[in-house]
């Protein structure tokens, strides 16, 4: 079986809670492996220009040199960016401005924003629900064929999944809006962004969202942008506040274009593969836990029986991580574990091995 279609209509108290995300696992003193935002200084070329952006304020934000710089990142014209507050403003601008929309999907499990904004919208959304037994693998038959819209990530939050480009390629067609999440694509792949859509202008429909929050660690700063069809972007942009983007996030998004920063994501991308794997390495060893799928971003998800018990009992011994039972499609026995230096990976093992073992 390789995937299956939930059906609208699963009563309201079984429904997973959508707004809930990893930075509410996180309190006090914990070590947090909920959230999958890389911690580390900002180096100098990124620094430097949001601090020097601060001596300027009293002018509105110019988004101009910022769009330039993404296109040409991306090998896109300007007019086929629009810059956002955050991927997460991405999401409410497609449910806002594609009203006209009425056979809404969202392949889960996936980050669960697109479809709480969809639905705070007013649209009426389906699911399809990828098989744990599969490794979460994307099926593009399994799409609905009347869907006039599909939100599908990749890699996948939470399940870390990255799906082949030709795969999610197969479900662009005329009279559809594609979007693929592509907020985690810096973290999958050496060198560069192997499955990545970004700078695909052939597909019709197709809208790419992107995050500068994850490596860079601006969570805080809420940058992030759209890639796609200029005359759909406008649609968008129509619907989206005056000034939207802040201008310390502006020069993050033009920095974060820069050469200088593509060469450091693939220094980072290549450590993180080794971390990635020393972590899936040791959570395959430990008994009773199965790492889903083939992990290829800054989080790994696994299933253990009781795994709600155990994270409660973590969190009694100090480490914070994500719940999977808000996530359609999962459920309590699993668990989101973002990758972090082997040391702290290792020190956690350790202690979810004695709470298994106890």
């Amino acid at each position: 079986m390789h995937g299956q279609q939930s059906a609208t209509s699963t009563p309201a108290a079984a429904e997973p809670d959508l707004t809930h995300h990893g930075d509410a696992e996180v309190a006090g003193d914990l070590v947090d492996l909920a959230v999958n935002v890389r911690r580390a200084p900002l180096p100098p070329w990124l620094a430097g220009p949001i601090t020097a952006s601060m001596a300027d304020l009293a002018a509105y934000p110019d988004h101009r040199p910022a769009r330039a710089a993404v296109a040409t990142r991306h090998r896109r014209l300007p007019e086929e960016v629009l810059l956002t507050a955050g991927a997460a403003e991405g999401f409410v601008l497609l449910a806002q401005a594609l009203r006209g929309i009425h056979r809404p999907v969202v392949v889960h499990p996936q980050f669960t924003e697109p479809e709480a904004a969809l639905r705070a919208a007013g649209h009426t959304v389906r699911r399809v629900l990828l098989d744990a037994a599969d490794g979460f693998r994307l099926h593009p038959d399994r799409i609905p064929a009347d869907a006039d819209l599909v939100i599908v990530g990749n890699p996948t939050n939470p399940t870390s999944v990255l799906h082949p480009a030709a795969d999610l390629a197969a479900l662009a067609r005329p009279g559809r809006v594609l979007v693929v999440d592509e907020a985690f694509a810096d973290t999958a792949g050496i060198p560069g962004e192997p499955e990545s859509l970004a700078s695909r202008r052939d597909l019709p429909g197709l809208i790419v969202v992107r995050s500068l929050t994850k490596t860079w660690g601006l969570a805080g700063l809420r940058i992030g942008y759209l890639l796609g069809e200029a005359t759909l972007l406008r649609r968008l942009a129509a619907v989206q506040p005056l000034w939207a983007v802040s201008t310390p996030a502006l020069a993050a998004a033009e920095a974060c274009a820069s050469p200088a920063a593509i060469q450091a994501e693939h220094v980072i991308a290549a450590q993180l593969a080794a971390d990635r794997a020393h972590l899936v390495a040791r959570l395959e060893a430990l008994p009773g836990v199965c790492v889903a799928g083939r992990p290829a971003s800054a989080f790994v998800l696994v299933r253990i029986s009781g795994a709600d018990r155990i994270r409660e009992l973590l969190r009694a011994r100090g480490w914070a991580v994500r719940r999977g039972d808000t996530f359609p499609g999962l459920g309590p026995d699993w668990l989101r574990i973002a990758v972090r230096d082997q040391v702290t990976t290792d020190t956690f093992l350790k202690v979810l091995a004695e709470i298994m073992e106890a």
